[in-house]
This record gives C-alpha cells, sequence and structure tokens, in this order.
C-alpha cells in the first residue's frame, strides 16, 4: 500500500470526532532498516586465550525502528507535536543485542525517541523518552546514519570502557529546543531520577545538560551533562560528561571534523583491578572524522585515541589501577547509494585495547561480549574486530 495512503489510514483513525477541533493532526510513517552479516572477534586478552572471544560470523541490526510523528496547529503559531519510535530487530524479531542481553532500546513501543510536547516562535519543549549527549549532529555521523558501527567513544556509545559516560538514551525526559538565532541554537534537559524510589530513600538523585550549536563556515557542537546518583549510599557516584565537536565542510557531501570527549566518574565505586571506593576518576579522548563523496560513493574514516584514565588509587596487581586503560580505535567504510532512501556498505572497525582496558562494540548491541564492566565488554586487554557487509533503506 502507498505509504500515503497508509499514513492517511493512521490519520483518520487517530483523529477526534468532528466539530471537536478545527484543525486535525497530520501522522506519519517513517522507519529504517539497518541489516547485513558481519564478523566479530575480541582475541589477545590479558588473561590469555581462554579469556578471547573467537571469531564468529553474525547476521545483525544496527539501529533499526519504526516511527510515528506529526503536528497539529493550534492556532498563533504554536503546533502540538509528537512522535512514537520503537527499535525493532529484524534479525532475530526480540529485544536482544548480539550477545543475548537485553538492549533497552528494542523490543516495545516507545523505546526509542518518543515524546509529546508544544512547537512556538519561542521554540520547542518536550517529555518523553529521548536521547541525550551522545549525538554528534552533522559534525560525525559514521555510525549513526552510515554503516552499523563506529569507534565506540566518539559518539559515546557505551562510554569508555573502564570510565562509564552519560547513557545515550534516558526515559523521563523534560527537554527545550530553542529557536535558531542566527547560526546559533541549543538544547537543555532535566531527568529526575527518583520515581522508582521506595520507602525513606532519598529521592536527590537528577541528571541535566545542555548542548551548544554553531552552523556556518565550521560546525560547532558543544556537550556538558552530569548525572547524580541518590545520597544514602556507600558513595554518591557523579558522571560528568563534556564533548566538543568542529566540523569543516570542505565540499557537498564532504567534511573532516575532530571530536574531543572527557568523562569524570566522581565518588566512584571500587572496581576491581581499577578504582578504588570514592576515588576521582577522569579520561579523555581524541578522533578524527574524514567523509567523503564521489558520484554515488561515499568513503568514512576514523582516527581516535583513548587516553590513559588518571585518578585510580586501586592497584592492578603491583601497578595502579590506571595503567593499561588507553586505546586506538579505527573506522573505515565505504557506502553507495542505490538510491536516495538505499544503500550497501562495507565497514571495518578495530580497537587495540592495552592491558587493562575493555573498550568494546556496545552502541546498538554490537558487541558479543558480556561482562568486564560497567556495560557489556570485552575481556580486559582483548582487541575487538568487526567487519560488516550490509544493506541500509530508510523509508
Amino acid at each position: 500500500m502507498n505509504r500515503k495512503l497508509v499514513a492517511l489510514a493512521v490519520s483518520s483513525a487517530l483523529t477526534v470526532p468532528a466539530g471537536a477541533f478545527a484543525q486535525a493532526s497530520s501522522v506519519q510513517i517513517y522507519g529504517r532498516l539497518n541489516v547485513g552479516l558481519d564478523n566479530y572477534s575480541a582475541t589477545g586478552a590479558t588473561a590469555g586465550s581462554g579469556a578471547d572471544f573467537k571469531s564468529r560470523a553474525r547476521i545483525y541490526d544496527s539501529g533499526s525502528r519504526l516511527g510515528f510523528r506529526g503536528s497539529e496547529d493550534l492556532g498563533g503559531g504554536l503546533k502540538a507535536i509528537f512522535q512514537m519510535e520503537s527499535g525493532v530487530n529484524v534479525d532475530t524479531g526480540n529485544n536482544l543485542g548480539q550477545s543475548t542481553a537485553a538492549n533497552g532500546s528494542t523490543g516495545f513501543l516507545a523505546s526509542r525517541d518518543s515524546f509529546a510536547g508544544l512547537d512556538g516562535g519561542w521554540g520547542r519543549v518536550k517529555f518523553g523518552r529521548q536521547s541525550l549527549f551522545w549525538s554528534n549532529g552533522a559534525i560525525a555521523q559514521t555510525g549513526g546514519n552510515y554503516i552499523s558501527a563506529e569507534v565506540p567513544w566518539i559518539s559515546h556509545h557505551g562510554g569508555m570502557g573502564r570510565v562509564a559516560g552519560i547513557n545515550s538514551r534516558q526515559s523521563n525526559v523534560t527537554m527545550y529546543d530553542s529557536p535558531n538565532w542566527g547560526s546559533f541554537n541549543f538544547s537543555a534537559f532535566y531527568v529526575p531520577n527518583s520515581e522508582a524510589v521506595q520507602v525513606n530513600a532519598n529521592t536527590d538523585a537528577r541528571l541535566w545538560g545542555v548542548t551548544l550549536r554553531y552552523t556556518g563556515p565550521l560546525r560547532v557542537l558543544y556537550d556538558h551533562a552530569e548525572d547524580q546518583a541518590a545520597s544514602g549510599g556507600a558513595n554518591r557516584r557523579k558522571i560528568v560528561g563534556d564533548k566538543l565537536g568542529v566540523g569543516w565542510p570542505y565540499a557537498p557531501g564532504a567534511q573532516i571534523s575532530l571530536v574531543w570527549v572527557r568523562n569524570q566518574n566522581r565518588d566512584a565505586a571500587a572496581v576491581t583491578n581499577f578504582s578504588a571506593l570514592h576515588d576521582n576518576i577522569a579520561q579523555s579522548a581524541w578522533g578524527l572524522n574524514w567523509e567523503h563523496s564521489i558520484g554515488n560513493v561515499q568513503i568514512l574514516a576514523i582516527w581516535s585515541k583513548l587516553q590513559k584514565a588518571s585518578g585510580c588509587s586501586a592497584l592492578n596487581g603491583t601497578s595502579n589501577g590506571c595503567d593499561g586503560t588507553d586505546a586506538t580505535g579505527y573506522t573505515l567504510g565505504a557506502r553507495y547509494n542505490l538510491s536516495k532512501r538505499t544503500a550497501a556498505y562495507v565497514g571495518w572497525n578495530a580497537i587495540r585495547n592495552s592491558a587493562n582496558q575493555i573498550a568494546d562494540y556496545t552502541g546498538s548491541g554490537m558487541s558479543s561480549a558480556t561482562g568486564g564492566g560497567p556495560l557489556p565488554a570485552a575481556s580486559a586487554g582483548a582487541d575487538p574486530r568487526l567487519w560488516s557487509l550490509g544493506v541500509w533503506h530508510q523509508f
């Protein structure tokens, strides 16, 4: 059935009875399918070959989704807006990632960015489940919008291995998006992380942040976010994230960009071989991203260095727990655009972890490994590799 007819049918079904309002909502059905064949391994573990993840072929899904969005004109320049987007695993039909661990962004209605709000000349306010901090917008889109994966800490999927970061998609978000003032705009968000707190427990957990954007001869994006745990426990963990990206679009479909990310884990928990209780841990990364189009072919490359963490007071054997926590990440990809909506691509990703680092492809559940850190991760010192051959279709 023609997608416009389907949208019209859905719109009719959702429309309130005649006469209740002067203007009915318009509804758009949209989505993306991103699936293919890949090969994952993580070998060279510090503990020896018994801790390696052997090479395995996989059929994968990376960020496929189905959504409904629309708006209603309320008059006077004011609109009601809404979106309900759900992650779908086309490879399996369930809500599990490649490691068979649950992927919270798939398998349920509104599992991805979903909200309702108001839009006017003063800006836009939205309430619901929304993406925070991780996106680089138009500055670096390789893993988010072109192929299946990229250097993980560039888009901040899964933090930095040993050092946790701001979770990329959060529930219960209040978001404000400013209007455009020339080439500048910003977003601010707040999450009251206290809904499930039990009797007599503290309710002072919170998450907030701001994103600043500039679009001109250069593209600039700055993110700051703070995730504060509730008081009253053995420690009051606070994750602070900062990210700065600068992109130079030197030709149509071509860009060179630099991304810097820094995570801080203040008043951290004790982690074996890494941190002691109440440590203040910090780690930074730099990444260089290149995108270039020649006709229907798009070439993609990323190089990034994850620097050694600092602030550890625990020991890893006889050495400091922060020693051996650096890593280097690489991404190469090529994409052939068969039409405006469909593309075929190949991708190669590699991470070279030092002896006490566990960085892995945790975004979109792409890792086959679980355990070893605050998020699914390979064994310490193991070097994840990921080859992919995929098809991308957007509708």
